[in-house]
């Protein structure tokens, strides 16, 4: 070995020893008799002390040293004079003896530092410069640790790991693929996979009754900060089971790695039906972290809880709903104004915003002062859970859209007040989605989640009747807001499968040509099996306290779904298409 010891590991139990060091410079400080490097690896920093006196030759080659040259040191440990307790090194310094240079460097386009001046097109161009940092370093080592905690869990849980194919059949559910043609198969395709779903449905049917993998999926969708066009999840199947029993397994997982990277001991899960987080969160996987939950003046099952007549906008919308922001009836104009703006941006959608000031001395100042009276406000708003210097946000318009425009602007409100905190965790399972819903463009059922979700077994009897009212036997893990994972009781039965098939348009003959290797295993005892895949970059970034799952991937691609450093995609060579019987005309 070119080292004896790291550079995170030497302390004062080592004063005296002599030892080899490799690693980076970080830094290089000139204080005439004497020359101080910082020499960093990946385990630390650890001062070098070059002395002028004592070996003149030695000190002045030490100065002509440039940051990120990679070097090798020998000398002994001694005790730091000016300690610096902040690294683990810092009682010490190395006197250095030798030092060799391994490799010289040009100087890097930013610092290698926590406080870098690169921005993030530059860093990802030279990612392997920004990986030396030690914060995006740490990143995967917590990526690594929680790789070791699951694969140990669902090691003592039974579970095998197995390995599924990467070239696969595209199929016309779910997000788009990404084809790879065939040279051997002329004008025919393989698809990356999305995940490995009927693959491990069959390995349930092969008698492989516990299996997990930590796999590679790909998606061609539009980026955003949690979301990239390869991603990794772990991917889990069980047979024998109900929906309790994959529920309680994977709530111990999280719980497992909650204790172990957290110390944190996890209460039971709690459970919520996708209609309960519709209609007081706005959205399927709600932020528990804080309440401010919707409140209705109007729905299809509620009358408006206001005078008809007097406003418009009120009387002819669909839906009218709005939150109670605790405190916060000091509100400017000038920050409602903001508001009101906020809500009407292209991602939000909402036409406007109405406000309610419930002042501390029990006036009421709104928006809407001048159609209803302060009485039929107040009563309005005490409905909602109003009290005394609150203030109160509407929004109407159609159901969906302005649910979903409340949710982000609860969440907004949420950011504003300070409520969610990122070292406080709020875990919930979110079930009994709607199996199907239906298109408008394509005037057809599409799977909520994908075709092979079994139903609730005592909604079956509505697969004729009201497919749209039949709900999934399906769950999500949500946290903090975030959708960590999600999965589902399977159909085992080869009828049932085919009747979802036709339900979702599919002629016979399409579901044998796209799913006929999976309903042909049917033939042959499938178990009643159900499973679940995990966001892994999702779970990573959760337990690092980032919004975006770039932060702990090695190599992510930008937001344009380039790899800025090999720069991919790329064009090929024309010899390559006539191989494969592609031609592109529009480079």
């Amino acid at each position: 070995m070119l080292r004896t010891h790291t550079c995170g590991e030497l302390s004062m139990q080592q004063n005296g020893m002599e030892v080899k060091l490799c690693g980076w410079i970080q830094k290089s400080r000139d204080l005439g008799g004497m020359t101080f490097i910082d020499l960093r690896d990946r385990y630390g920093i650890t001062q070098l002390v070059f002395n002028m006196d004592s070996n003149a030759e030695l000190c002045n080659e030490a100065r002509k040293l440039n940051r990120e040259y990679v070097v090798r040191i020998a000398g002994k440990v001694t005790e730091r004079s000016s300690k610096n307790l902040k690294i683990p090194t810092g009682e010490i310094e190395i006197l250095v003896e030798q030092l060799e240079v391994l490799n010289v460097s040009e100087t890097p386009p930013f610092t290698i530092e926590e406080n870098t001046d690169g921005g993030d097109e530059l860093r990802m161009k030279y990612r392997y410069l920004d990986l030396r940092r030690p914060s995006v370093r740490a990143n995967l080592e917590l990526r690594h640790q929680l790789a070791s905690l699951i694969r140990n869990f669902l090691d003592g849980e039974k579970f095998i790991e197995v390995e599924t194919p990467v070239l696969i059949k595209s199929t016309p559910e779910g997000a788009r693929d990404f084809v790879v043609p065939s040279r051997v198969h002329n004008g025919q395709f393989y698809a990356l996979p999305q995940s490995p779903q009927t693959f491990k449905q069959l390995l349930m049917v092969a008698g492989f009754d516990r299996y997990y993998q930590i796999v590679k999926c790909f998606r061609d969708e539009d980026l955003r900060a949690d979301r990239q066009p390869e991603f990794t999840q772990i991917d889990c199947e069980m047979s024998f089971i109900e929906q309790e029993d994959i529920l309680k397994t994977f709530e111990g997982l999280i719980k497992h790695l909650f204790k172990k990277v957290k110390n944190m001991d996890m209460p039971m899960l709690p459970r919520m039906t996708y209609a309960h987080a519709m209609k007081n969160y706005g959205n399927d996987k709600p932020d528990t972290r804080f309440e401010m939950c919707i409140r209705e003046l109007k729905s299809k099952d509620t009358p408006l809880q206001l005078p008809a007549g007097k406003f418009k906008l009120f009387d002819e919308a669909e839906y009218t709903a709005g939150i109670v922001a605790t405190g916060c009836a000091t509100y400017t104009r000038k920050q409602l104004d903001e508001l009101t703006e906020w809500v009407k941006r292209p991602q939000i959608g909402a036409g406007g915003m109405v406000y309610i000031r419930y002042n501390t001395d029990g006036t009421i100042k709104s928006s809407i002062d001048k159609f209803y009276t302060e009485e039929e406000l107040r009563k309005a708003i005490q409905n909602m859970g109003a009290a005394e210097g609150d203030l109160v946000l509407i929004l109407s318009g159609s159901e969906s859209k302005t649910q979903k425009a409340l949710s982000e602007l609860r969440l907004e409100m949420g950011n504003r007040m300070g409520l969610r905190d990122r070292n406080t965790y709020s875990c919930l399972w979110v079930v009994d989605f709607p199996l199907l819903e239906w298109n408008e463009e394509s005037k057809r059922f599409h799977a909520m989640h994908h075709p092979f979700t079994s139903p609730k077994p005592e909604d079956v009897n509505l697969l004729e009747s009201a497919p749209g009212e039949v709900r999934a036997n399906a769950y999500d893990l949500v946290i903090n807001g975030v959708e960590i994972g999600g999965g589902s009781i399977r159909i085992f039965d080869k009828k049932l499968q085919s009747k979802m098939f036709e339900i979702l348009g599919f002629t016979p003959e399409k579901s044998m040509e796209q799913f006929g290797f999976l309903l042909n295993a049917f033939h042959y005892g499938a178990p009643p099996h159900g499973g679940l895949a995990f966001g892994f970059d999702r779970l990573c970034a959760l337990f690092g306290g980032s919004d975006s799952i770039r932060d702990f991937i090695a190599f992510p691609k930008n937001n344009a779904a380039r790899d800025i450093m090999i720069d991919a995609p790329s064009f090929i060579e024309k010899e390559q298409l006539s191989e494969l019987g592609l031609s592109i005309t529009n480079r």
